[in-house]
């Protein structure tokens, strides 16, 4: 009885411990590519956040009609950090969403990590926006 539940600990331990292992993809070549980390805003998300909502300029049509939902952006984060073709995802219009694609523009984030090596790579954010 004490040998099942050894087992039973020691195999339940292996898929614990590879819910934690990085995440391994193959390329069209059969090579394995490992990937680090994505890119991500190095003061963290929630600084990400508050720097779009605090200088967002709303239009004034915005306003008047309350617009609120979330701008959702892909774009890709270079080697050096700068961010490049950012694409609206989905968006609310009265030219917020071009407001948000500029502001992210303007950003430095960290860039992606893949066999130790800083890397171009796409990411995704979405951004509340609320105009009252």
């Amino acid at each position: 009885m004490i040998f099942k539940k050894n087992i039973i600990i020691v195999i339940f331990s292996l898929f614990s411990v590879s819910g934690f292992a990085q995440e391994t993809k193959t390329d069209n070549q059969n090579k394995q590519v490992v990937t680090d980390t994505e890119p991500s805003f190095a003061k963290g998300d929630n600084e990400l956040y508050q720097y779009v909502l605090y200088n967002l300029t709303y239009s004034e049509e915005s306003k008047i009609k309350y617009i609120e939902g979330e701008v959702t952006l892909s774009f890709d984060v270079k080697a050096d950090s700068t961010v490049i073709n950012i694409k609206l995802i989905s968006g609310v219009g009265y030219g917020i969403d071009d407001e948000v694609k500029k502001l992210v523009g303007k950003l430095k984030f960290l860039p992606g990590v893949q066999n130790g090596f800083p890397i171009k790579m796409n990411t995704m954010y979405s951004f509340p926006v609320k105009a009252h």
